[in-house]
C-alpha cells in the first residue's frame, strides 16, 4: 500500500510538472523589460518569449507579434525551443507509459513484474523530460543575466527574468521529483534462498561384514 501511494504521488507531481512545462513554453514572458517614457500614457512593458514578443501599454492594451522567420532567430533561442518541445513530447510519452504501470490501472494485471517496470520506465522518461526543460530554462536565464550585466547593453534594452522562467524551473523540478518517486515506488524483492536440503543419515551398521 505504501508503494502504491508513493507511485500515485509521483505520477501526480510529474503530471503537474509536465503541464507547467507546457504553460511555460507557451507564455511570452520569458524575459521582460519595463520602463516609462517621457509621457505616462506611453509607459509600456515589453515581453519576449520563445514564439512572440508583446508590448503592454499603461492602458492595459496588449499587442503581440509572432516572430516572422525561424531562421532569423538566435541559435540559443532555437535550441531553447527544441529542448522545450522535446521535453513536452517526452512528458506525453511518460504519461502513457506511467499510466500503464500504475497499480490502480487494470491493464497488464497478469504480469506484475512488467507492470512495475513500465512505471519505473515512465518515471525515467519524466526525469529526462524535466532535465531537458531545466537545461532550456537555465540556459535562457543565463543568457538574460549575462546581457543584463553587460556594460555595453543600453539601459533601456536590458531585460530581466520573466514569470515563464520561474514557472519552467518549478515545473521541471516537479517533473524530476515525480519521476524519481515513480522509480522508487517499485517494491524491493525479498531475496529468497532455496530451502536447505537435509543430508541423508548414515544407515546404522548392523555389525555384519559381508564378503
Amino acid at each position: 500500500m505504501a508503494s502504491g501511494g508513493l507511485q500515485l504521488l509521483g505520477f501526480v507531481m510529474a503530471f503537474l510538472g509536465w503541464i507547467g512545462i507546457i504553460i511555460s513554453t507557451a507564455m511570452p514572458q520569458w524575459k521582460m523589460a519595463s520602463y516609462a517614457g517621457d509621457n505616462i500614457v506611453t509607459a509600456q512593458a515589453l515581453y519576449e518569449g520563445l514564439w512572440m514578443s508583446c508590448a503592454m501599454q499603461s492602458t492595459g492594451q496588449i499587442q503581440c507579434k509572432v516572430y516572422d522567420s525561424l531562421l532569423k532567430l538566435e541559435s540559443t533561442l532555437q535550441a531553447t525551443r527544441a529542448l522545450m518541445v522535446a521535453s513536452i513530447l517526452l512528458g506525453l510519452v511518460g504519461v502513457f507509459v506511467a499510466v500503464t504501470g500504475m497499480k490502480c490501472m487494470k491493464c497488464m494485471e497478469d504480469d506484475q513484474v512488467k507492470k512495475m517496470r513500465m512505471a519505473v520506465f515512465g518515471g525515467v522518461i519524466f526525469i529526462i523530460s524535466g532535465l531537458a526543460a531545466l537545461v532550456a530554462t537555465s540556459w535562457y536565464g543565463n543568457r538574460v543575466a549575462r546581457a543584463f550585466y553587460d556594460p555595453f547593453t543600453p539601459v533601456n534594452t536590458r531585460f530581466e527574468f520573466g514569470s515563464a522562467l520561474f514557472i519552467g524551473w518549478a515545473a521541471s523540478s516537479l517533473a524530476i521529483l515525480g519521476g524519481s518517486f515513480l522509480c522508487c515506488s517499485c517494491p524491493r524483492r525479498e531475496t529468497s534462498y532455496p530451502p536447505t536440503r537435509g543430508y541423508p543419515k548414515n544407515a546404522s551398521s548392523t555389525g555384519k561384514d559381508y564378503v
